[in-house]
């Protein structure tokens, strides 16, 4: 959602395109295969120097001090995210019976606090938490928020009718 929000308000999306619009995610995936070896090489962030790049939470320490960033981070329940990725893996084919949900909250929920922490002692970079449902529920004042913050000419309105609520599927 986020990602759509930022191409429709103007910036440009780093994407390689090669992950296909499908039923957990009908408007896309707006990523690049590059970011999941960020760790070993993080040489192309230079070529991607003013566009938007999608980064999951435990790749975000790679990247390299080296350049300035502007970090949007998208917050959602985590009850909401676990049966999002259960229902994922299950139309995958893939068995999710014998997740613990509440061992992996709580692994989940230390791994986010580490993230902040970590993200907070970088001078590097700027962070702006948002939290999902509350998108949903206001888009056109989250997109203010996103404008003020990335700056820019940034088109609110557009990035607002971005916002597809009936995608909200796991809500708890």
């Amino acid at each position: 959602m986020m990602m759509r929000m930022l191409a429709a308000g103007g910036l440009e999306i780093q994407s390689d395109e090669r992950r296909a619009p499908d039923e957990d995610n009908p408007l896309g995936y707006f990523e690049d295969e590059r970011v999941k070896d960020l760790a070993r090489d993080a040489s192309w962030l230079a070529d991607a120097r003013g566009k938007v790049v999608k980064v999951v939470s435990a790749l975000l320490q790679h990247l390299p001090p080296a350049h300035r960033y502007k970090v949007v981070f998208m917050r959602r329940d985590l009850s909401e995210v676990l049966a999002s990725q259960s229902r994922m893996l299950s139309r995958r084919g893939k068995d999710a019976a014998g997740t613990d949900d509440d061992r992996l909250r709580t692994l989940f929920a230390k791994h986010l606090e580490a993230v902040a922490a970590q993200l907070a002692a970088r001078p590097d970079l700027k962070v702006l938490y948002v939290d999902y449902r509350a998108v949903i529920a206001d888009p056109l004042e989250h997109a203010r928020s996103l404008k003020a913050f990335l700056g820019g000419a940034l088109d609110e309105r557009a990035m607002a009718a971005a916002v597809e609520p009936s995608l909200y599927r796991q809500q708890r």
